[in-house]
């Protein structure tokens, strides 16, 4: 792991170990967003903006985190890594797609959506396999 990313581990790690020190800061946000905030604090949904920032922050640092340690892994392990139909039917399993029971269908899906969409998401493999589904159940 590279050592930018160590020290940036590390960081986030002591944040979470440890009360730290903490320091005055200026951020730049939507208008509309601070105010949601405070109108968030008024009603009694959020302790404060700052805390809400600082959550905020370190919820996106952690998904960060999470990122660069699981790419590290595939790194060392290129053979553990999942293939794109394999991530779509979990996917379907998380959300309670119908197409969880078509495993065969899902591959073919996430093959043949390659040809005219790059990197193509879960949830277009999905769409595609839909797409798939209805056109055979036509015929």
């Amino acid at each position: 792991m590279n050592e930018a990313v160590r020290q940036f581990l590390d960081l986030l790690d002591a944040a979470e170990r440890e009360v730290a020190p903490t320091a005055g800061t200026s951020i730049r946000m939507p208008v509309a967003l601070r105010d949601a905030a405070i109108a968030a604090v008024a009603a009694g949904l959020l302790t404060s903006v700052t805390d809400a920032t600082v959550q905020g922050i370190r919820t996106h640092l952690q998904a960060l985190a999470n990122r660069a340690v699981l790419d590290e892994h595939y790194r060392e392990h290129p053979e553990v890594r999942p293939e794109r139909w394999e991530i779509a039917l979990a996917t379907a399993e998380i959300d309670g797609h119908p197409l969880v029971a078509r495993p065969d269908l899902v591959r073919r899906a996430a093959t043949e959506i390659l040809a005219t969409v790059d990197d193509p998401t879960p949830e277009e493999i999905l769409a595609f396999a839909s797409g798939l589904a209805s056109g055979s159940s036509a015929a």
